[in-house]
């Protein structure tokens, strides 16, 4: 695999001065988030305020003042997309985007007229509290109450289903189902530290939660019971992400290890160890940690991206131990890629998003095939197969 182009910064957004001006609210962006559809990005750029921008940045930037034409079908039946300001009346440091079926539309809702689904956003708070919004008008609709601390993060099911899952300081991860007007579900317990981060498969049948721990917690999505426990970190595990076939998880430490795991069985495959580059960057003679602070995975599941203390943006290859691409970025907390692939959002701890440039591929049809079986097949399902060992190999990401 040849090293990717580097990175480069496209452009950077920078909050306003808020207009009563806080200093116990903060200025940190925690959390960042494009929709589903890449139609919107959302933004938590401190100060309590949570940005809602039209996607592209592009066209959004040039028309901030004036209504601009739609792209699409759907945006045209609702009216120009505008750019929004949230007011959470606390500090947010989760967000998460889903679809509202048209079906299920409350009555109270009009924004989804004409049959045409919704885009909601759920952001969590610095109060325990979590606030739903409809996006295209900026409208409450829910606030779920229960925790009993902040709100660190938040993942909704990827198959539309309404049931979202927030992780808590308070050590607990609660499951809500919006279709039943925000109705709590489910409570997990099992942590004994704050919980950092969730994120549930894209099939919808695990949960990873990470926390002030150095094991992650593997949750069943379907009976909400534990199914194991990761262990093999050195420190805290902060943040986790599954592939886009849910047949591998990863997740980050302040060990500055990024694992990769088999989540049906377990199994780690491959450890990502982050070295510090003193080449690559003027670092004036102090001394930087490498702990990290996020991870995901690109749309097509070939790569990553890891944000670390030390002031690196990372691209990974998926067969690669060592990173394929850096840029230099000032205190990273969180990373996001766009649902399209291309680039990457990052947020940074004095209220600032980037966007930068990710290497596009063109996957391979062996790729793609695994990928396609691996989305409805577990890992034991494949190893059942009466299919050449090295297939079986391949299947299950074992030919690294």
């Amino acid at each position: 695999c040849p090293r990717a182009e580097e990175p480069v910064l496209l452009a950077e957004l920078k909050p306003g001065r808020p207009q009563r001006y806080d200093w116990k609210s903060s200025c940190e962006t925690w959390s960042v988030a494009f929709s589903p559809d890449g139609a919107w990005f959302a933004w938590s750029q401190g100060h309590c305020v949570v940005k809602l921008i039209p996607w592209p940045l592009e066209e959004a930037e040039l028309c901030r003042a004036s209504e601009r034409k739609s792209r699409k079908a759907e945006a045209k039946s609702r009216g120009a997309a505008k750019e929004k300001t949230l007011e959470c009346g606390q500090i947010v440091w989760g967000l998460a985007f889903s679809a509202w079926p048209a079906a299920g539309v409350r009555d109270a809702d009009p924004a989804c007229a004409g049959g045409l689904p919704c885009m909601i956003l759920a952001t969590g708070l610095n109060d325990g509290q979590i606030k739903v919004w409809e996006v295209q008008t900026g409208h409450l609709l829910f606030s779920l109450v229960g925790h009993q601390d902040v709100v660190r993060d938040l993942s909704f099911a990827p198959n539309g289903s309404l049931i979202l899952v927030s992780a808590s300081r308070d050590k607990t991860l609660r499951v809500w189902d919006l279709s039943r007007d925000g109705r709590q579900v489910q409570v997990l317990s099992g942590h004994v530290q704050w919980v950092y981060c969730c994120s549930i498969s894209p099939d919808c049948s695990m949960l990873c939660s990470a926390a002030g721990e150095k094991s992650a917690l593997l949750w069943s999505m379907r009976s909400y019971t534990l199914i194991r426990r990761l262990e093999g970190h050195q420190s805290s595990v902060v943040s986790c992400d599954f592939s886009p076939d849910s047949a591998l998880l990863v997740t980050a430490s302040y060990d500055a290890c990024v694992i990769m795991w088999d989540p049906y069985t377990g199994e780690q495959l491959r450890t990502l160890r982050h070295v510090p580059l003193h080449s690559a960057l003027d670092y004036s003679g102090e001394v930087h940690s490498s702990s990290l602070r996020s991870v995901c995975f690109s749309p097509e599941g070939l790569y990553l991206a890891t944000v670390a203390d030390d002031r690196l943006l990372r691209i990974w290859a998926l067969e690669l131990r060592s990173p394929v691409a850096f840029a230099p970025m000032t205190n990273g907390l969180c990373c996001m890629y766009f649902p399209h692939g291309g680039f990457i959002a990052t947020g940074t701890r004095d209220g600032h998003v980037q966007f930068w440039t990710a290497p596009r591929v063109l996957s391979s049809l062996k790729h793609l095939c695994r990928k396609a079986l691996r989305t409805f097949l577990t890992t034991y399902q494949v190893l059942a197969l009466p299919i050449p060992r090295k297939l079986k190999e391949f299947l299950t990401y074992r030919t690294f």
